[in-house]
Parts: structure tokens; sequence; C-alpha cells
């Protein structure tokens, strides 16, 4: 059974920077595309950055110099640097792999950022 494990969030003030983990278990075979998703109050949940199994990557416009995405392929572990945060960055934050023609997603790990 495959199953996400999301760590790194927290509270910081503006400006500051946070490291968001993501591992998988339950993994056999290669994971295709690991991304990160977040989820604002009363908005609908968006793509924050995606890396494929061939280090190719996706940002969003609204994150593109301040946020990198990496992985870990002998940890099946993806993670997500966030420098230079502002309150805008304020959401949950979803952990999501793409596996054997199925999406996975975590339970979510909240970042909040103070003004």
């Amino acid at each position: 059974q495959v199953q996400l494990v999301e760590s790194g969030g927290g509270l910081v003030q503006a400006g500051g920077s946070l490291r968001l983990s993501c591992a998988a278990s339950g993994i056999i075979f290669s994971i295709n595309t690991m991304g990160w998703y977040r989820q604002a109050p009363g908005k609908q949940r968006e793509l924050v950055a995606s890396i494929t199994n061939f280090g190719g990557t996706n940002y969003a416009d609204s994150v593109k110099g301040r946020v990198t995405i990496s992985r870990d392929g002998a940890k099946n572990t993806v993670y997500l640097q966030m420098n230079s945060l502002e309150p805008d960055d304020t959401a949950v934050y979803y952990c999501n792999i793409g596996y054997r023609g199925k999406n996975y997603w975590g339970q979510g790990t909240q970042v909040t950022v103070s003004s």
C-alpha cells in the first residue's frame, strides 16, 4: 500500500524559509512525477512545483525564483525548499506522486507565513 508522509510545515515570518519533505512508502517500481500542491482557505488546490523521474521541473509562476523542488530516488522522497516566503504562500501543502498509473496524495502540512 502506497503511503505519503509529509513533514516540515510550520509558522514562519515573511522572508523566512521552510523545507518540506515527503517520503513515499510501499514503493516497488520507479515513481514517475512527484510534486507539491497547495490549497489556501477558499481557494482551489493549485500546483506549486513538480519533478519528473528524469529531473525535469515545473514551477508555478507565483513561486519561480523562490522555490526549488528536488527528489531522492533512493529514498523515494521529494523536497520543497521555499525561500523568501510571503503571506500569500500560506496554505496547506500536499505531496502528490504519479505511480503505476495512479495519483497518490499526502495528508497535507500547514504552512503559515506571518507578515
